[in-house]
């Protein structure tokens, strides 16, 4: 009898966990299954190597497996993708007004710039994106459909913001929508939970981490800024 432990992303009641160990009952092998609500930890006792493939296999759509040399990374090599994105970003933005440096000019290129890579990433994979959005946002998990259109509600941001339509409805828009996400991050937080983060779609693996709220934060100041 073999003992071993995975880590599984998406689970985020008993519910989940009650799915999730419904599922694997149908692999062949596996005599116990004990599931960590809270951490998303998988304990398998099985009378055979059960591989993390044949796990993914058996699982539903919206819960995945979190690679194990992921667990051990630290929260900064995890997160390079997101640092880079914004790396990239930050030097765009400065190239365009490094003659005039106008602060709100750069803010709303900013913006514009963010909406529109982030809606790439989540639209590659609307399923996936989906699926990982509504385990920590509130109106997503009590709404599934507006899981489904959000990326393109962050599209159409960009859009407005690259063509400089900046009227008070579309910052005041931009405020409720990272808003409510903000919410469900720091909620997160308090609960101690571990899941992806979908800033990103599900197209790179992110952990949901401080940096997700750094990140909701810096959008919301500058949406705010403008807004006065």
């Amino acid at each position: 009898m073999s003992k071993k432990s995975f880590y599984i992303s998406g689970i985020t009641c008993s519910n989940c966990a009650q799915s999730v160990s419904d599922a694997l009952q149908s692999v062949n092998g596996i005599s116990s299954i004990l599931i960590n609500q809270k951490s998303g930890k998988l304990t398998l006792e099985a009378n055979r190597k059960i591989s993390e493939e044949e796990l993914s296999n058996a699982l539903p759509k919206k819960y995945a497996i979190v690679p194990q040399n992921a667990q051990a990374e630290p929260k900064w090599k995890q997160l390079f993708p997101l640092f880079v994105i914004f790396g990239f970003m930050c030097l765009t933005v400065f190239s365009i007004h490094v003659d005039t440096l106008n602060a709100e000019a750069m803010m709303i290129d900013f913006m514009a710039m963010f909406f529109m890579v982030f809606s790439f990433f989540k639209l590659l994979d609307l399923h996936g994106f989906q699926a990982f959005f509504k385990t920590y946002d509130p109106l997503a998990a009590t709404i599934p459909f507006y899981g489904w259109i959000y990326p393109f509600i962050e599209l159409a941001l960009g859009l407005c913001y690259i063509r400089n339509l900046v009227p008070k409805t579309i910052l005041i828009t931009t405020l409720v929508v990272l808003g409510i996400t903000t919410i469900g991050v720091v909620r997160v937080f308090l609960q101690k939970r571990d899941i992806k983060c979908a800033c990103l779609g599900s197209v790179l693996n992110l952990p949901m981490t401080e940096a997700t709220f750094i990140e909701n934060a810096i959008m919301l100041v500058m949406a705010g800024s403008l807004l006065l």
